[in-house]
């Protein structure tokens, strides 16, 4: 089987999406498949509006169906709805070559959030990219049920994992932040509007607040809360040094399909604190003692009201809250991957085949 993946999402980027694709296709190449990438590295790129950060390739759709003329894939995974998704589905509708899809991110509220136009407007947009993918592939059930409920699917699951010899409970803790009052709450992730970390920046609770992360409402947010320690982006031990040091983990966000860094954080045995939305009751479950296999006692809280959320996970173990985090690996989640790209390709062929 030859694979092509394509993603407007790569590296020098950080965030779940890009960590999640390359710890998925180094397991991917570790066990003999071949596989070719389509990324914005192979192009002229020119900034996100917003993201300055973020590079999005410059009218990629001749340089993509160049490449894959080249490789002649016999499935394609198109990661991302940018312009190298698009092209990459316009050249999979073109050569009647199968593709999957993944829906990583909620562009729909995330452009609500930032036009003040309503997310609806924005939904059939995603309807219509993802209805000639052979599955969609999802990181939660919640998700999944939300999507089909909007007529797009098939979905399939593809959960997340963590490196666990990276993110683990031992190991040197951050200098910065041992030296605060506790108890220190930690957030780590993109610094943008739709994270919604005013939530938990105002927050009415005791102790130290820190912010691990970069993004375009960094300065303003620097300015407004100067309480706050903002370490900027943190990465590899000096990441998992920042989860270490910190007594709850809070995940203020209401837009993300999964929320890697809860896992990552639960893998260090911290506490999670959020409100209860799709990503966040999907690992923590509604009584914190995660879903697929209830734990004896919870790793975190959730609640509608944050402080609230953030009290009771203070309250939770560390070992509970690492229990649970132990229940994420990169092999089980590469594995849902593969499967469900098998799957595809099996009933595009049967399909061709009875035609």
């Amino acid at each position: 089987m030859k694979l092509a993946l394509a993603t407007d999402a790569w590296l020098p980027q950080v965030n779940g999406v890009v960590r999640s694709l390359t710890a998925t296709l180094d397991h991917v190449r570790a066990a003999g498949h071949s596989l070719e990438t389509v990324t914005p590295d192979r192009f002229l790129t020119v900034p996100m509006p917003g993201y300055a950060s973020i590079r999005l390739a410059m009218a990629p759709r001749f340089g993509v169906r160049r490449m894959l003329d080249r490789v002649r894939p016999d499935i394609i995974h198109i990661a991302t709805e940018g312009p190298i998704g698009w092209a990459a589905r316009g050249w999979c509708l073109s050569r009647g070559v199968p593709f999957t899809s993944a829906f990583h991110t909620r562009f729909p509220e995330y452009a609500a959030v930032r036009t003040g136009i309503s997310a609806e407007r924005f939904w059939p947009i995603m309807q219509r990219f993802h209805a000639p993918s052979r599955a969609v592939l999802v990181s939660t059930a919640t998700l999944a049920a939300e999507l089909e409920a909007r007529g797009i699917g098939p979905t399939r699951r593809w959960s997340r994992g963590i490196d666990q010899r990276l993110f683990r409970p031992d190991g040197p803790r951050h200098p910065g932040m041992t030296a605060l009052p506790g108890p220190v709450l930690l957030n780590v992730g993109r610094v943008a509007p739709e994270k919604n970390l005013e939530a938990f920046l105002d927050a009415d609770v005791p102790g130290s607040k820190v912010v691990v992360g970069d993004g375009p409402a960094l300065e303003v947010l620097r300015r407004r809360y100067p309480h706050v320690m903002f370490l900027g982006a943190l990465a590899g031990e000096e990441l998992a040094s920042a989860y270490r040091a910190a007594d709850c983990f809070v995940f203020p966000s209401l837009t993300d399909t999964f929320g890697l860094v809860v896992i990552e954080a639960l893998a260090c045995g911290v506490p999670v604190a959020g409100f209860p939305v799709t990503g966040p009751i999907d690992i923590l479950g509604a009584d914190g003692r995660g879903t697929e296999a209830p734990l004896p006692a919870p790793g975190g809280a959730l609640d509608t009201n944050l402080a609230a959320a953030i009290t009771r996970a203070l309250a939770c173990r560390r070992e509970d809250a690492l229990a649970l985090g132990s229940l994420y690996t990169w092999e089980r989640a590469t594995g849902q991957f593969m499967n469900a790209i098998v799957e595809a390709l099996d009933t595009a062929r049967q399909i061709a085949e009875a035609a």
